[in-house]
């Protein structure tokens, strides 16, 4: 997660690569929080630090999204 949020520097074609890999990281991380929920040992510090970045990670597919989504004048 150590791209830089300047996203009008970056081509759309470079933002769908990282939007995928957001997406895709972001899934992870909820595989993982859940994987550790379901064995019911786990340490909630890393499960809200998961969480956290996941947060994180959808803020940011929000800000490509958005950024590759063109206006639409009403």
């Amino acid at each position: 997660m150590n791209a830089p949020t300047d996203l009008s520097m970056k081509t759309d074609e470079v933002l769908r690569v990282e939007l995928e890999v957001f997406r895709r990281q972001h899934r992870d991380l909820d595989e993982a929080i859940e994987a550790l929920q379901a064995t019911g040992t786990s340490d909630q510090l890393t499960i809200k630090r998961l969480k956290k970045q996941k947060l994180k990670l959808k803020d940011l597919i929000r800000l490509i999204e958005d950024r590759l989504t063109p206006d639409i004048i009403a």
